[in-house]
């Protein structure tokens, strides 16, 4: 089915509150998904190829499961202008090639539920890119307030029970890195759409980067081994979440300002660190003090950002 007014559907204020939590469940489930995939798949988390080499499987799937529902559903084979196989891989780039070999192998090196509220920064790192990089946004004191709060809660949930600062860059700095990427992927997805087929835009950039990521994966020896049946509904089970939940954000920001959708993303560390806490057997490290505050913390700077962020006082250019 395609919509015929798609934009005054992906505008309606119900549409994107549903929409966008739907995509934070997804988001948040894949935190222990991957860490039992890799138990399913017998890889061993301290090589590095193995890691990417997962990654690139799980992306080229969704970037299949994405080009066969869009071409199911506009009843035509959907694939991206010539001129804009450039813009393709620039988003395929930044949104799968670097952020998920940051965060695949960021999360083997870090617990799920601590991973999940560091992840939350992406949300901070996307209301910056906005203002400064893309531009698309003005920055004022109010959004600069609830980056001290976010950026307060990841220094707090690093600070742990006995307020011994614990950070490793292959761990907690490569799921940073992998927001930033994300946050950069977002501002170009803003853009790019207005070019590009949504669909055609993020089937595609899955499968190219998930096709990068098996090459150099497989070069460099890594090895996956599925043990189960349950090994492929895990695997298709990841691939669906990254196709549905990209796809659906990739509309929702084609057809709405970044801190509108930006707003709902503060369920995102809550949905990712309370599937970690049951999946993964972490409620201990859930229903710390440290993480309990750091989790409102980084909810409370998302909310500020986006519900009070255009209210407040602008800063003035200089000169």
């Amino acid at each position: 089915m395609i919509l015929k007014e798609p934009e005054k559907f992906f505008t309606k204020n119900y549409v994107v509150c549903v929409g966008a939590i739907i995509c934070c469940i997804l988001w948040g489930s894949a935190f222990p998904c991957v860490k039992i995939g890799y138990k399913l798949f017998d890889i061993d988390t301290t090589h590095v190829p193995s890691l990417i080499l997962f990654a690139g499987t799980r992306f080229s799937l969704a970037g299949i499961l994405v080009i066969l529902f869009g071409s199911i559903t506009q009843r035509r084979f959907v694939y991206p202008k010539l001129k804009n196989l450039w813009r393709v891989g620039l988003v395929s780039l930044f949104q799968t090639a670097a952020q998920y070999t940051f965060f695949y192998i960021g999360l083997a090196n870090t617990a799920g539920v601590k991973a999940s509220v560091l992840n939350g920064l992406g949300v901070f790192f996307t209301i910056i890119a906005a203002c400064f990089l893309f531009r698309t946004e003005k920055f004022n004191l109010i959004k600069l307030a609830g980056c001290i709060l976010g950026f307060g809660g990841v220094i707090l949930i690093n600070l742990g029970g006995d307020f011994s600062f614990k950070f490793t860059l292959l761990g907690e700095g490569f799921v940073i890195f992998s927001g930033l990427s994300a946050a950069v992927a977002a501002g170009l997805v803003k853009i790019f759409s207005k070019h590009e087929d949504t669909t055609a835009l993020c089937g595609y950039q899955f499968f190219i980067g998930g096709i990068i990521l098996i090459i150099i994966g497989a070069a460099a020896g890594g090895k996956i081994h599925p043990n189960s049946v349950g090994s492929y509904f895990m695997l298709f089970y990841l691939a669906f979440l990254s196709a549905c939940a990209f796809t659906l954000q990739g509309f929702l920001l084609k057809y709405n300002p970044v801190s509108h959708v930006a707003v709902f993303k503060s369920t995102n560390p809550i949905f990712g660190a309370v599937f970690s806490a049951i999946i993964l057997g972490e409620s201990e490290q859930l229903l710390s003090y440290t993480t309990l505050i750091a989790l409102v913390l980084v909810c409370a700077g998302i909310f500020v950002i986006n519900k009070f962020g255009e209210k407040g006082f602008k800063f003035k250019k200089s000169g």
